[in-house]
């Protein structure tokens, strides 16, 4: 090894994912670490102290044999809306409140309320599962505290002090991108005092340095720049390459993530397509479903995959949830997963639950254009479930469109081009991961294919919008979209 890396840290639902790349995109080792968390109902809660040891596992096994001269930086991304609090000196206080915990329902109500103008210039809806109302369960009664995001704590144990958080994490927390701030006027409206967050920086800054200890800890080596991350959404879409206008990535792992790339801000009336803020000034709209292959069972998938490729369309359609309640393409807090007419056997449900997940794709895609987006450019797959080459295709029959997919489909790539990005200098976002990112396969639809779903996907809108939770006129576009 003779050329100099990037570390990208991806902490993930179920893992942290570590990976070093270089320049060329070449990833020269990647290593995992397991999670584990506490799901109830509504409640959704991580152990903090486990995600830094499982950042500590990672590191360590992805940066072996790698010598410490070639690590050139490292940045961090994380789930979106995934907040905690901590001490002065960075030491947890409550669980980590996961991103898609969805107790801080009278909170988003009231956040809503509060900053209706702020919410309605930049397009957005305070939803339950986002950092704002879950900072006003969290702070309320614990005076002192201060408010982190999953990614700010572990870049606070890299560098070993406080750090900035990047505009891309306090999004769902209530700053504002256009104005580049937090907005003092609603937090003091809510009562949330704003000296409890952090410093708000673009991504791609850099951050700090990794101190002595933590490099003890992690293996990465003391002095190494520690840049502003973004969240998993927006580091996937990184790592597909797709920044530049009009190109979208699609995200399916757990759930379901769709993000693109407009040159202006995209507002939406109904609050499910928020948008962040690229390093270079673009936009990067998007939104997270919560249909996903979190709905599948966990063994046997590769069986159920060649078996349920006789069922197209299935005898049943599914509207896979992963967990209670919709953020997109739709806000419905009480939507749960539901299954039309009965499956003939295990392979038909699989099949189901795989239409049923492309299907919300499909909507996806058809209200970002009812919007304005344009959705012209090249369309990437990423996630986990790009590992099922039947499901890929699937997708891609029911979308109508060829589909490309890295040679390295993960969070943790874009991470390692976003800290190569804030290193370097080395022209734009867009520039660095067009260098570093390799397209391993386009998927091309099979003739025929997105009209023999489309009885099955009109069915699904049909009782989406029967059950309240599909506003009549996007259900109506979606069913005109060609």
């Amino acid at each position: 090894m003779e050329r100099p890396v990037w570390l990208g840290v991806d902490l993930g639902t179920q893992s942290v994912r570590v990976l070093a790349a270089d320049a060329s995109g070449r990833v020269v080792r990647r290593a995992s670490a397991p999670l584990t968390g506490r799901r109830e109902a509504e409640r959704h809660e991580q152990d903090p102290a486990a995600w830094w040891a499982a950042v500590r596992d990672a590191s360590r096994r992805a940066l072996r044999d790698v010598p410490p001269g070639l690590v050139r930086g490292v940045a961090v991304c994380s789930t979106s809306g995934t907040v905690l609090l901590a001490d002065d000196d960075g030491r947890p206080v409550t669980p980590g409140l996961m991103y898609d915990d969805g107790r801080a329902r009278a909170e988003a109500a009231e956040a809503q309320e509060a900053g209706a103008a702020l919410w309605a210039r930049l397009g957005r809806r305070i939803q339950p599962s986002w950092a704002l109302p879950k900072a006003l369960r969290l702070t309320r009664g614990r005076p002192g505290a201060r408010l982190l995001h999953q990614a700010d704590f572990i870049n606070e144990r890299l560098v070993g002090d406080r750090v900035a958080t990047d505009s891309s994490h306090a999004l769902k927390t209530g700053y504002d991108p256009l104005g580049e701030r937090w907005p003092g006027e609603v937090f003091d409206a809510l009562g949330l005092d704003a000296a409890l967050l952090p410093e708000v920086v673009r991504p791609g800054a850099v951050l700090g340095a990794v101190s002595p200890s933590a490099a003890e800890e992690t293996g990465i080596p003391a002095g190494t720049p520690v840049v502003a991350g973004m969240t998993d959404g927006c580091a996937a879409q990184i790592g597909s390459g797709a920044l530049r206008a009009g190109r979208w990535n699609s995200v399916l792992g757990t759930t379901l993530v769709l993000k693109g790339v407009t040159p202006t801000l995209v507002r939406d009336p109904l609050g499910v397509l928020y948008s962040h803020r690229s390093p270079d000034g673009t936009w990067l709209p998007g939104g997270a479903s919560s249909v996903g292959a979190g709905a599948l069972p966990a063994d046997g998938l590769a069986d159920l995959d060649r078996r349920a490729a006789r069922w197209e369309p299935s005898g049943a359609v599914a509207y896979p949830l992963v967990s209670r309640g919709e953020r997109f393409p739709f806000a419905a807090p009480d939507a749960v997963p539901f299954m039309l007419g009965t499956p003939a056997d295990d392979a038909d449900r699989h099949a189901a639950l795989l239409q049923g997940v492309a299907f919300v794709e499909r909507l996806a895609l058809a209200y970002v254009r009812r919007l304005g987006a344009p959705v012209d450019g090249p369309l990437t797959f990423t996630g986990g479930a790009v590992r099922s080459g039947y499901w890929t295709q699937l997708r891609a029959d029911v979308l109508g469109r060829p589909a490309r997919v890295p040679e390295h489909a993960d969070a943790a790539l874009g991470m390692a081009i976003l800290a190569a990005y804030g290193t370097t200098g080395a022209g734009s976002l867009a520039d660095v991961a067009e260098s570093m990112v390799r397209i391993r396969t386009v998927v091309e639809p099979r003739p025929g294919a997105r009209d023999r779903f489309t009885e099955s996907y009109h069915r699904l809108l049909d009782e989406l919008e029967r059950r309240g939770w599909l506003p009549a006129d996007v259900a109506c576009d979606a069913r005109e979209d060609r």
